[in-house]
């Protein structure tokens, strides 16, 4: 069943000055309001989906602007209501005197996100796909913007809606063997719902699994840039930025704060973080900006460490990097001041590590296109941005799935040592509680006042 309620009307277009700015009006009326207003055909007696010029006047026919006004109507439209989208010039005032104009009509400014909770209200689409709205209009790289899609298009909603919906028919029988707790009876076939609590969580853990993934996609992928002092960090930075972001000097412990900027690499946003240069601190600042430092390491994403190829003590780059790998980070060795080592130094460097060197020279600014390669396939091997798969870019979506997931692993325990119904309904319920509020079919009033309330207002 699809609501019309009052109607709403917010400017959907970027606020500022422009060529064109698009006001929409949605809800019951809204063709009918705007037709008020208008004066060119008549919009009531309008098909959908069409477009049309003329005016906008004033009461006493002054003229506001000269527009283009495309009718939807229900439910073919976005928020299956009608809607109403009107294009003028980007002047605004004029988007100030429409919407002016609109409000002595009986049309309300609409509350941020109000449009696309209409949407989801009427059906349109999930809470998961709802949300995914925001993010696509928030992605700010290749990767951001595919993950917004795929779960604007469905994502992995629709499967967990099937897979909740078979669990709760297999929740109706535990329930009814409830009603007949005396007789010993047993509706729900165990094996069956085993086999399909295992089926969910094969479902759930590569969603599980792929967070910290889908929240560097979504924020930026943080990585530090870390080694001894006079390594070459800040100069890498700034070679890497293209700018003197941070300074350089040869003063060892210059950088004795965190030092942080963005770069875009094959449509991945990578957060790039300079720190304080590792090593036994002088001063109490210094030691401050080490152990801030040692912090980024244990929260980023990818690591790169950078040490100075020229004047490195092997046994000391070995004792440094086994560090690096013992942390469980995924990192790149990156040897700086190539252009002042020869071919046997590097070799013999190579052998002591026993791994994969990116050699560049940072002043220079050589093989800078290989280290960024090198960061972008460090990222991509990943199966979900390699192949496009779902993945789970919201802290709301990962809490019910592990939610989900714990509720399950109780309910499969249970059954192994025999728990009875009532026990093994509870963790059921909350299994189901969760699926029903990640995707919206179970919502509150606060939730949905929560997550709206993040939209634009013309959204």
């Amino acid at each position: 069943m699809i609501y019309q309620l009052e109607p709403i009307a917010a400017l959907a277009t970027a606020p500022g000055i422009g060529a064109i700015a698009v006001v929409r009006v949605s809800g019951q009326d809204a063709i009918e309001l705007t037709n008020r207003l208008f004066r060119g055909k008549d919009l009531t007696q309008q098909a959908s989906h069409t477009a049309h010029f003329g005016t906008l006047r004033n009461d006493d026919n002054s003229i506001i602007d000269e527009v283009l006004v495309t009718i939807f109507r229900a439910p073919k439209s976005f928020t299956k209501e009608d809607v109403v989208e009107i294009s003028c010039h980007g002047s605004e005032f004029i988007i100030q005197q429409i919407l002016r104009r609109l409000m002595q009509k009986g049309v309300r400014l609409a509350q941020p996100g109000e449009f696309t909770q209409r949407a989801f209200l009427n059906g349109q689409f999930d809470l998961i796909q709802a949300e995914a709205v925001a993010d696509l209009i928030a992605s700010d790289s290749d990767a951001s913007h595919r993950a917004a899609l795929t779960q604007l298009r469905g994502g992995f909603s629709k499967q967990l809606k099937e897979l909740r919906q078979q669990l709760i028919d297999f929740v109706a029988l535990v329930e009814l063997e409830l009603d007949f707790g005396e007789e010993d009876v047993e509706f729900a076939h165990r094996d069956k719902l085993r086999q399909l609590m295992l089926d969910i969580r094969r479902v759930l853990h590569p969603l599980i699994d792929s967070f910290s993934t889908g929240n560097a996609i979504k924020n930026g992928v943080p990585t530090v840039i870390v080694g001894k002092p006079n390594a070459g960090k800040s100069t890498l930075l700034n070679a890497l930025l293209n700018e003197e972001k941070a300074i350089v000097s040869d003063i060892p412990g210059t950088t004795r704060d965190i030092i942080e900027d963005e770069l875009f690499i094959d449509g991945i946003r990578f957060r790039l973080v300079d720190t304080a240069g590792l090593r036994q601190a002088t001063d109490q600042i210094e030691a401050i900006g080490i152990e801030r430092t040692q912090q980024r390491m244990r929260d980023a994403t990818l690591v790169i460490y950078l040490f100075d190829g020229k004047n490195v003590i092997p046994s000391e780059l070995q004792t440094a990097v086994a560090d690096v790998r013992d942390s469980g980070k995924p990192y790149l060795l990156v040897g700086n001041k190539l252009d002042a080592i020869t071919d046997e130094q590097r070799q013999l460097l190579e052998t002591v590590l026993g791994e994969q060197v990116i050699w560049i020279s940072a002043t220079k600014q050589t093989h800078l296109e290989e280290l960024k390669s090198a960061l972008s396939a460090r990222i991509r091997t990943d199966s979900a941005i390699q192949t496009g798969s779902a993945v789970v870019t919201n802290a709301r979506h990962y809490n019910h799935l592990t939610g989900t997931d714990n509720a399950l692993a109780r309910a499969i325990s249970g059954l192994d040592s025999g728990v009875t119904p009532d026990w093994l309904a509870m963790d059921l319920r909350v299994a189901l509680q969760h699926l029903g509020e990640l995707t919206g079919q179970i919502t509150t009033d606060d939730l949905l006042a929560s997550i709206f309330s993040k939209f634009c207002i013309g959204k």
